[in-house]
């Protein structure tokens, strides 16, 4: 299972949010370089990048952030947030994303979401199924879909989406453990699927319960910031593995 740190950028900031609500804004560092080094000099080569100013004006706006930690560290980076039209698709590869993620774009135009898939191929487009009691939510997690997440999930797989991030938004920044229920359930329903656990992680032991279930990637953000889950320990688990 590939661990993928999460940096979530505000103003060119390193942030955390509860719950996806913009006014729990939390800073843990001014300078998201120096935590994605942090991150590659324990032994991480993966990291989701979330720009969340873009993510609410639904068009790229950090990706200059981007650029910055592509071309000065080897992580492979996902990148996501108001990814809305080809532009910012481009702006965001020739930033030096390795793959993007797609969520109120699928929700909203699911026409061009498919286009993308055709165009860049299934490993570099990942779908982004964040889920409030089993629904979609989009534009930053400010509204709520009618969406239902696995028939979401399958209706893409149908055209060709492998890597999905599953986010459960009623866990994420929280710090009480992940949706262990909704994955496994997701695993069961959507064959073959490349499932990331996003949200709610909050202590190292859920790591190998996550890998057991059959989760290709987990994405861990709060708990390493609030120091729940160390460097090390991470760096041990990749090791191991």
């Amino acid at each position: 299972m590939r661990i993928i740190p999460a940096i979530d950028i505000i103003d060119g900031k390193c942030v955390r949010l509860s719950k996806g609500d913009y006014n729990t804004k939390k800073i843990y560092n001014e300078n998201p370089l120096e935590v994605a080094k942090s991150f590659e000099d324990a032994g991480i080569e993966y990291l989701h990048l979330v720009d969340l100013d873009g993510a609410k004006s639904s068009k790229i706006i950090n990706h200059k952030v981007l650029e910055e930690i592509a071309s000065k560290t080897k992580l492979k980076i996902d990148f996501g947030g108001g990814l809305k039209t080809n532009d910012d698709l481009k702006i965001a590869f020739e930033s030096g994303a390795n793959q993007i993620t797609g969520g109120s774009i699928a929700v909203k135009n699911p026409t061009l979401f498919k286009e993308w898939i055709s165009i860049y191929g299934t490993d570099k487009i990942i779908l982004g199924a964040d889920a409030n009691n089993k629904k979609i939510a989009v534009s930053g997690w400010l509204e709520e879909s009618n969406e239902e997440v696995i028939p979401f999930i399958q209706n893409y797989q149908k055209d060709g989406i492998s890597y999905v991030i599953c986010t459960d938004i009623a866990k994420d920044g929280m710090l009480e453990g992940p949706s262990f229920d909704l994955y496994k359930e997701i695993l069961a329903s959507c064959e073959k699927v490349k499932l990331i656990a996003s949200g709610g992680i909050s202590t190292f032991d859920e790591l190998p319960k996550l890998a057991e279930l059959g989760c290709e990637g987990t994405i861990i953000g709060k708990a390493i910031y609030e120091g729940r889950i160390s460097l090390k320990q991470l760096e041990n688990f990749i090791l191991n593995q």
